[in-house]
C-alpha cells in the first residue's frame, strides 16, 4: 500500500515537471508575438471606455514610432 502511494506521489511530481517544462518550452515567436498584439491593441483596456482603448492604443504606437526614429538616430550618430 505505502509502495503504490509512493509510485502516484511520483508519477504526479512527474506530470507536474512535464507540464512546467511544457510551459516553458512555448515556441518563441507564438507566445512573445501574441503578447505584443494583446499590448498593441490595448486588450488590457476597459472595452467600455473607448477613450481610454484608443488612448492606449495611440499611445502605444507612438511609443514604437519613438523607439524605431530614435534607434536610427543612435545608430546614425554612431557611424560617422
Amino acid at each position: 500500500m505505502a509502495r503504490h502511494q509512493k509510485d502516484e506521489e511520483r508519477a504526479e511530481e512527474a506530470r507536474r515537471a512535464l507540464r512546467n517544462v511544457e510551459r516553458d518550452a512555448e515556441t518563441l515567436g507564438t507566445s512573445s508575438f501574441v503578447r505584443v498584439a494583446n499590448h498593441l491593441t490595448a486588450k488590457d483596456a476597459d472595452p467600455d471606455d473607448m477613450a481610454e482603448l484608443w488612448g492606449k492604443r495611440v499611445a502605444r504606437v507612438l511609443s514604437i514610432i519613438a523607439f524605431v526614429v530614435l534607434a536610427y538616430w543612435l545608430f546614425q550618430y554612431l557611424t560617422r
